[in-house]
């Protein structure tokens, strides 16, 4: 069983960290080249996929990480499928915190008709989405290790 769920968490935070860093490396400067009503265009279209899949493989790698601190006999391994829990739910507090209130905003934000006065949240998304980049590769360091620890 540790195995299986070993592999399932090397998955899920590769997962993560693949997704936001190219996000964070391909994305995020995108948005921030595009004039107002085209960035509140493009991250209404672009959020309608990462927004129903990234939030289950994220927790759910989480849950599962806590599965292995509990059931893992090895110190060292559990220490680190802990230090991957925290991580992960780094990436769930930066998202649920940060990204998320910024995103309802933007898409509530009709990019025909922009609001005078429009507060362009484009570096704000940005810090909070590199805070939850780091966690995300933290945690795939933190579960690489761990894996490698099994024992």
């Amino acid at each position: 069983m540790i195995e299986v769920l070993s592999v399932v968490v090397l998955s899920g935070s590769g997962l993560a960290a693949g997704v936001l860093l190219a996000v964070a490396l391909g994305v995020v400067p995108a948005f921030l080249g595009l004039p107002p009503d085209r960035y509140v265009q493009t991250h209404q279209l672009v959020g309608r996929s990462y927004d129903h899949v990234m939030p289950p493989v994220v927790l759910t790698t989480a849950v599962l990480d806590v599965v292995l601190v509990l059931v893992e006999p090895g110190a060292a391994a559990r220490a680190g499928f802990a230090v991957a829990v925290v991580a992960m739910l780094g990436v769930v507090l930066a998202s649920q915190f940060g990204n998320v209130p910024i995103n309802r905003v933007v898409k509530a934000t009709d990019p025909a008709a922009m609001p005078a006065g429009w507060v362009d949240p484009r570096r704000r998304w940005r810090g909070w989405h590199l805070v939850r980049t780091w966690c995300a590769m933290v945690g795939l360091l933190a579960n690489g290790v761990a894996v490698v620890l099994t024992g």
